[in-house]
Formats: C-alpha cells, sequence, structure tokens
C-alpha cells in the first residue's frame, strides 16, 4: 500500500484521485479531462504516456482499482475508480494548505477540487493557506531585514518577500471571488 509520503512529489497524482473521486474514468477519458484548455488542463500538460505511468503507481498502490469492461467488437477499456484508502488520501490532501514549492501548481490543483466541493472547502483552503503565507511572509521579512542594504542576500530576500505578497494579494482575491462572484469580477 501507498503511503501518503510517497504522493507528495506529485500534485498531479492526489488530482488523478480527484477525478476519479467524481466517477470512474478510463485513461482515454482522464487525458481528455486534462487536456481540456480549461480547469486541469490550465496546470498540468500530461501526455498519454504519463498519464498511464502514473496511473500504474496508483494502482499498485492500491489507491485507484481498474475493471476491464468489454466492448462487443471494439478493444476492452479499463475503467479506473477510487478505493476506500484513494479516497482518504485525496480527502486529506485537498484539505491541506500547500508548501512554497507546490503553491504554483499543487495549490491551484487544490484549489479547483475544492470549489467543486462547494464554497465552505475553497473558503477554508483559502482561509488556511493565507495564513500559512503571513507566516511565510513573517520569516522572510526577518530574513530580509537581518541581511542589510547593499548585498545580493538582501536582494533574494526582497525578491521572496515580493513573492509571498503576492501570493497573499492573489489568495485574498479568491476568496472575495468565492464569496461575491459577481462583485468580484466587476472588480477586475
Amino acid at each position: 500500500m501507498a503511503t501518503q509520503t510517497e504522493l507528495t512529489a506529485s500534485s498531479i497524482e492526489y488530482s488523478l484521485l480527484g477525478l476519479l473521486g467524481e466517477r470512474p474514468m478510463h485513461g482515454y477519458e482522464l487525458h481528455q479531462e486534462l487536456s481540456r484548455k480549461t480547469g486541469l488542463g490550465l496546470i498540468w500538460t500530461v501526455k498519454q504516456a504519463q498519464l498511464y505511468a502514473l496511473l500504474a503507481k496508483l494502482e499498485s498502490g492500491g489507491l485507484i482499482a481498474a475493471e476491464v469492461l468489454v466492448q462487443g467488437h471494439r478493444p476492452a477499456r479499463r475503467v479506473f475508480h477510487l478505493t476506500e484508502e484513494g479516497g482518504a488520501f485525496y480527502k486529506a490532501w485537498v484539505k491541506e494548505p500547500s508548501g512554497r514549492r507546490d503553491f504554483r501548481l499543487g495549490f491551484l490543483a487544490k484549489l479547483y477540487f475544492a470549489q467543486r466541493e462547494g464554497p465552505d472547502a475553497a473558503k477554508a483552503l483559502l482561509a488556511d493557506q493565507r495564513r500559512l503565507c503571513a507566516l511565510w511572509l513573517e520569516g522572510m521579512i526577518e530574513r530580509r531585514d537581518a541581511c542589510g542594504d547593499g548585498n545580493l542576500d538582501g536582494l533574494v530576500y526582497r525578491y521572496r518577500v515580493g513573492q509571498i505578497e503576492a501570493m497573499s494579494v492573489w489568495l485574498d482575491e479568491c476568496l472575495a471571488y468565492i464569496e461575491a462572484p459577481s462583485k468580484a469580477i466587476a472588480a477586475v
């Protein structure tokens, strides 16, 4: 069986669990979902061979299972579905804020699924992520201030402070949108 640590390297694996939690799908359907110009397709580009390797990994870890579906004269298809263990992994992942390294991809995927679960799930995730960003910002400001002026270290920390500040502003915009979509759109 898989452990949570084995999956933290790739938020796309968790996203596959999320998609299969919504309904069973065969590999080509999953590939189509990830190839759209909206939703998860904005986050990743996944080649079909890579997708099937990820599905095999999830299946060998016991997080998904496959059933062979015979289709008359057409080739049989393997339809994947989420296992109970896979569902537990997904539910824990989607509620947790993302680390700085995983924010760019992982948090976007989490937000995609959280908003599909409803506004309360999305608001809770955004609030937790905002609190975590505030802690990151506090630490980076301390490091920046300790460096002083006129050195590269100080410039690097200024850059990182700016990144975290931008993340925080964006999270606030997301929360405003979820709370009142028509007002948030009008403000843009």
